[in-house]
């Protein structure tokens, strides 16, 4: 009976080490930033008042509750423009890195398995350089008379020079550029451990390549496709440095808004409220992935 209640114990300790760590790492933080967003900004170190030290202050704190920074971002253009063009800039480039990673995963998965390793090293190549560098490579491809200009000149298109950088499209380029890694990874993941009998079976049975794709490869690749558009999404909305470096005045994301707000203005309030709200944005897609995954597995 000992040997069992113990091991009941080490069961119960497994299962709660991961609650740990989101309550450590995530509840946590939210707290403080929650915390920060109810609170106003003052001249002070912390900027931002009033203070709550200890559960004895805890009922002046929820009297005090202020929720003007919450306000202001409905009321003011500049922050829910700048959260309706992140999640359309974000939705762009999960969309064109499926585009372009669903076949790259799957010409991935049907070369010999000799093969494969060689090609997920040249996927995950990138991630050995510096991701800054990077993207400041795409300034020296993307500017006039650069890198672009210069093979389009030697293919003999003429004429003015590109005005990609600065631009939206400059922007899409880099993020699709930087986050295509991580849709390829899961979708080739899931592709790779396709049975591809099932495809045998399906021709065998009359159905044309595009049939059986549509009705075998695809329904089957949807854990990939799901898990590979949150690993793009949901960073690509608060993504800062891209947009920074490539776009221009009218490529203002909600990162960079966070940005200016905690470093420029140092308004930690109101750059509390606005991640606060970032990070329900960022949920809701989540739930959304989720819900959808379950009801697939409910009617599978």
């Amino acid at each position: 009976m000992n040997a069992v209640a113990s091991l009941q114990r080490l069961r119960r300790l497994v299962v709660a080490v991961p609650y740990l760590w989101l309550a450590l790492f995530f509840l946590a933080p939210f707290a403080v930033v929650l915390r920060m967003a109810f609170s106003q900004a003052a001249t002070a170190l912390p900027p931002y008042a009033p203070h709550w030290e200890g559960l004895a202050q805890l009922g002046d704190f929820l009297s005090q509750l202020d929720i003007a920074n919450f306000s202001l971002l409905g009321d003011d253009p500049l922050y829910w423009q700048s959260y309706l063009y992140s999640l359309r800039i974000a939705a762009l480039t999960t969309v064109f890195a499926l585009a372009i990673g669903y076949p790259l995963a799957y010409a991935m998965a049907s070369v010999p398995a000799r093969c494969r390793g060689l090609l997920l090293v040249f996927v995950i190549l990138p991630f050995w350089t510096s991701f800054l560098i990077r993207v400041y490579a795409w300034i020296g491809i993307l500017r006039p008379e650069g890198l672009l200009d210069a093979v389009l000149a030697f293919l003999g298109f003429e004429g003015e020079p590109l005005r990609l950088l600065n631009t939206e499209t400059a922007v899409l380029l880099g993020m699709v550029y930087s986050y295509l890694p991580f849709m390829v990874l899961p979708l080739f993941a899931t592709l790779e451990k396709l049975d591809r009998g099932l495809l045998e079976a399906a021709s065998d049975l009359g159905a044309t390549p595009i049939t059986a794709f549509l009705t075998v490869t695809l329904p089957l690749s949807l854990p990939g496709i799901f898990a590979g558009s949150a690993l793009v999404f949901i960073p690509a909305v608060g993504e800062f440095v891209i947009p920074d470096l490539l776009g221009g005045p009218d490529t203002v994301m909600i990162g960079k808004v966070l940005w200016n707000e905690f470093f420029s203005n140092r308004d930690w309030p109101l750059a509390s409220a606005v991640a606060v709200v970032l990070l329900f944005v960022l949920v809701l897609p989540l739930v959304l992935l989720q819900r959808a995954r379950l009801s697939r597995e409910i009617a599978a």
